[in-house]
């Protein structure tokens, strides 16, 4: 079986449902043993993340993007990553990450980038949603990539909504997929 661990924070509970759909996704690929590993409001993983991050074929970051970023708690994880960098104990796993914010754009891309400027740090092999955009005259915001992300899943929840509410079930579609896609490379190549 591959190992996919995903390592996740979420502030409002918005990228907690963006990160069960890219759970949801992984897991179902045949092959696929799907982790989360849930960063908490301190910043801090679960007691066995470490051991399960480094057993893990593959590993997909996620985060909300607050001002532009990802969140503080996820940068705390990152920068508790040199240990395995040191060893380059990641190198040559497969990376792949997911962001919301409440904003359509948010600058969404800055959070992306960063977790494939942490992944290519660690030696990792990123890998992007490879869905074509919903961009025509016939789109509709729940059509799947409606944001057009192609470096990760993006997803938007409006600033006053639940996570009931936002995202929307379009962007998870999206992160489901994305799962799928990251889980089927993962099983193909490392399974």
């Amino acid at each position: 079986m591959a190992q996919i661990a995903i390592v996740s924070h979420s502030g409002y509970g918005h990228t907690a449902r963006q990160a069960a759909a890219v759970q949801e996704g992984a897991a179902s690929v045949e092959g696929a043993t799907v982790t989360p590993l849930v960063i908490d409001a301190e910043g801090n993983l679960p007691d066995t993340a470490w051991e399960t991050l480094a057993a893990a074929d593959g590993i997909i970051f996620g985060s909300p993007t607050y001002m532009g970023g990802a969140s503080w708690q996820f940068k705390k994880f990152a920068d508790a990553s040199s240990r395995p960098w040191f060893a380059q104990a990641w190198k040559d796993k497969v990376a792949a990450g997911f962001t919301n914010s409440a904003s359509i754009n948010g600058d969404k891309h800055s959070t992306i980038h960063y977790f494939i400027t942490l992944a290519m740090q660690h030696g990792m092999v990123w890998i992007g949603t490879g869905m074509m955009p919903a961009n025509t005259k016939a789109a509709t915001r729940n059509d799947v990539n409606y944001l057009a992300g192609s470096a990760g899943a993006i997803a938007q929840s409006p600033s006053d909504s639940t996570p009931d509410e936002g995202p929307l079930p379009g962007d998870l579609e999206t992160a489901r997929q994305f799962g799928a896609r990251v889980a089927a490379y993962v099983v193909k190549t490392r399974g």
